[in-house]
């Protein structure tokens, strides 16, 4: 593991940082492969957009570029985790004074141990009693609240075999799992959650759409249901660094990853194994 804040090696932030007293800040979990960063530009776009959504400054993007590229050059796999949250609080209570500046903090991590299994065979997934709030504002940003995600991954604790939970809203639409965005496919249409009042809009799901249109499949950004749940003849999960799950069970239902699935995973296989910046 390495670890800079501000660019500089660090293991330590203010205890008056605003982003561990009110979790304000954004940040962007990247893959990296072969000493590159996958969808770099993607990201930072992501994270600026975060940032400017709740009144903080971003970074400059070639400064943050070559930082990472500074921690993954000689790499062959590596995750970097980048926050920026609202930096250090210059007066007690929740209104900014003004003068703050933003904390940048880009981390290193060793590629997970995993099998390939999962991208082949599916994994299993559970619908979750845990509901997302609703809140137009946060829509799409990866900010640095993460209770509910928290709460929601306890409830798979006991059950090693589940990969993911799924989750709805507080007004029962279907929206993501736990970590990772959530497609169906209902006679070859490619359907996602819109992500217009909760959840993250994931880079990974930005290019599975761009790379299906690009296809010519079929696809809808559409309000879903625990119905069109249960309907669907494909499932699967997405997120930076797994690139595509396919699911092969939705509690007690067995599924099989289908043909588009399978035409998807082809798809990105190449932009994955080489990372692509956009």
């Amino acid at each position: 593991m390495s670890m800079l804040v501000d660019g500089v090696p660090a293991t330590e932030v203010s205890v008056l940082d605003r982003g561990l007293h009110f979790g304000e800040g954004v940040f962007e979990t990247i893959a990296c492969l072969h000493g590159r960063p996958r969808f770099l530009p993607l990201h930072l776009e992501r994270l600026e957009f975060g940032c400017q959504r709740l009144g903080i400054q971003p970074p400059d993007r070639d400064s943050v570029a070559t930082e990472i590229q500074g921690l993954v050059g000689g790499v062959e796999r590596a995750i970097v985790k980048l926050l920026v949250t609202g930096g250090e609080a210059v007066a007690r209570g929740y209104a900014r004074s003004g003068g703050e500046r933003a904390t940048r903090i880009t981390i290193r991590y060793p590629w997970p141990h995993e099998s390939e299994a999962p991208l082949h065979d599916g994994v299993m997934t559970q619908t979750l009693s845990m509901r997302l709030g609703e809140n137009a504002r946060l829509a799409g940003l990866k900010h640095c609240s993460r209770l509910e995600q928290i709460l929601a991954r306890a409830e798979l604790a006991n059950d090693p075999r589940l990969a993911e939970g799924i989750l709805f809203s507080s007004s029962g639409n279907l929206i993501s799992g736990t970590m990772t965005n959530i497609f169906l496919v209902r006679e070859s249409c490619l359907l996602t959650p819109r992500i217009d009042q909760c959840g993250v809009a994931g880079v990974m799901r930005r290019v599975v759409l761009r790379e299906a249109r690009a296809a010519g499949i079929p696809t809808r950004e559409c309000e879903l249901r625990a119905e069109n749940l249960q309907a669907a003849d494909e499932i699967f999960l997405t997120n930076a660094r797994i690139g595509i799950w396919p699911v092969r069970s939705v509690d007690d239902r067995i599924l099989t990853p289908g043909p588009i699935t399978r035409h998807l995973q082809a798809l990105l296989k190449p932009l994955l194994n080489e990372p692509a910046n956009a």
